[in-house]
């Protein structure tokens, strides 16, 4: 079944639960230990064998539309430098010298055909080649082509970047994406501009993201910004660890329409996450996206979130900079004075030991699959990782 045939049939499933009111629910509540949120052997863990060893969502393509533009960023304790080279294609590497490991390019966005590092003036290229040595004669020999900036695995699809922060390490991005890069291409991120971004503190990244997941908080929470035109009622669908949800009454406004009618924006409503630390929400019919990159902080108590404003329109309009300033304030407002001001309460909470469980739902069905999730990945050794993201892929239906 192509892309486009999966979002025609879960249009279709969405106008049936509509009309039914028949949401579907998981076979039984599902417990997770509340340490799991407060361990620091555990979180550390998660580190070692989620932040480090599968592919993160660092970048959009469109940050990088030129040739020897790049984003430097650091990614939990890891200094990452992102390069479109003067061939076009996207490489990572660990922004660090090989002379004493100074950060060579500072964190932010820019063009360059050259970085020389702050320290000594080692200089490399958009391939990562050490060019350039200071006082080359007196230094003495090197073998240069061993002195290069250090490569991170990376991948570039649907208008998005994804690396590996551990160098060397091997591996399947087919099979980690499970075909959900294909729907993602319906979004059009490869054609959206970047807009802004802002950064918000959380807690522990799981409570963070639990609320990404859970459509039963949004009336209630919410409750004083846009809550009370939202519906309890979540649909979900899984590619792999990947999950979009979305709402039985968003189906509504394709209801009188012929399928072949559908557009992109009406079949891609709702929030889409791509494990395991990004959330993906369109807003204004459609014109704008969300997208939140969350991260683990120093501690497994803390969590920052990186919430970028892309516009699907190619060129700037009229009143466009209110509009988007407009759009980032109320989001910040909405996930930092609700979400995780709740959250870090929460995260509080735990950490008195007053309850050994969290419960989720028969009709949090996205949170249950996230935290086995997280503990298959855990579970599993190198070896086996590509195979429990294939299998999960071959195996995919939609619940």
């Amino acid at each position: 079944m192509s892309s486009r045939e999966q979002l025609v049939d879960m249009g279709r499933r969405g106008l049936e639960i509509l009309s039914s009111g028949n949401i579907p629910l998981e076979k039984d509540v599902f417990r997770v230990p509340t340490t799991n949120y407060t361990d620091p052997a555990r979180w550390q863990v998660e580190m070692d064998r989620i932040f480090k060893r599968l592919p993160l969502m660092l970048a959009f393509s469109s940050e990088l539309r030129a040739r020897n533009s790049y984003r430097a960023m650091e990614v939990a304790g890891v200094a990452v430098l992102l390069v479109r080279g003067d061939d076009g294609a996207i490489r990572a590497f660990v922004n660090m010298c090989s002379h004493r490991g100074a950060q060579v390019v500072p964190d932010g966005t820019g063009e360059g055909r050259r970085f020389a590092c702050p320290y000594h003036a080692w200089t490399y290229d958009t391939s990562g080649d050490l060019v350039g040595v200071l006082d080359a004669d007196d230094f003495g020999a090197i073998d240069r082509s061993c002195m290069g900036l250090t490569p991170l695995p990376v991948c570039e699809r649907a208008g998005l970047v994804w690396v590996v922060l551990t160098p060397g390490r091997s591996i399947d991005f087919d099979a980690f994406l499970c075909g959900y890069d294909e729907l993602l291409a319906h979004h059009h991120f490869d054609t959206c501009r970047v807009v802004g971004q802002q950064t918000l503190v959380g807690p522990n990244w799981k409570v963070a993201y639990d609320g990404y997941l859970d459509f039963y908080h949004l009336p209630i929470l919410h409750r004083n910004t846009f809550g009370p035109n939202m519906s309890t009622k979540a649909i979900y669908d899984a590619w792999g660890p990947h999950q979009r949800v979305s709402s039985d009454r968003a189906f509504a406004k394709i209801a009188d329409r012929p399928e072949d009618e559908w557009t992109d924006a009406d079949l891609t409503g709702g929030v889409w996450t791509i494990f395991p630390h990004v959330s993906i929400a369109a807003f204004d019919e459609g014109r704008v996206y969300m997208v939140s990159q969350l991260f683990p902080g120093k501690n497994v108590g803390e969590s920052y979130t990186i919430q970028n404003f892309l516009h699907t329109s190619p060129e700037p309009g009229d009143g466009e900079a209110e509009f988007i300033a407009e759009r980032m304030a109320f989001n910040m407002h909405v996930v930092q004075d609700e979400d995780y001001f709740t959250g870090l309460r929460i995260q509080r909470n735990v950490e008195t030991g007053a309850k050994s469980e969290f419960v989720f739902g028969r009709n949090e069905g996205g949170g249950q699959r996230f935290h086995g999730w997280v503990q298959r990945v855990l579970d599993t050794d190198d070896a086996s990782l590509p195979d429990l993201f294939r299998r999960a892929s071959a195996g995919r239906t939609t619940p």
